[in-house]
């Protein structure tokens, strides 16, 4: 079963990459973070170039140790990456 995270801890491995921010009515490309319960966070990439976002992210965080699952929200919604701790 995996273990509690937080989005305390995503970001900091995340943190030499820029965050989203929305302004003037478009987004400033960048990662968020959205905890998805207490085993779960979830990853987006806001803006342009999401694929190639996530791919930069899943490896950063898979290389700090995270389990990290590539997945797309229900009737091809936005793509994501589900981050837990083993």
């Amino acid at each position: 079963m995996p273990r509690m995270i937080n989005t305390r801890e995503v970001a900091r491995v995340l943190e030499a990459y820029p965050q989203s921010e929305f302004a003037d009515g478009d987004w400033i490309p960048g990662w968020r973070a959205a905890q998805d319960g207490r085993r779960r966070v979830n990853v987006f990439h806001d803006g342009h170039g999401e694929e190639d976002g996530l791919e930069r992210y899943r490896l950063e965080l898979q290389a700090a140790g995270y389990c990290v699952i590539p997945d797309q929200m229900p009737g091809g919604g936005r793509r994501r990456l589900h981050i837990t701790r083993a």
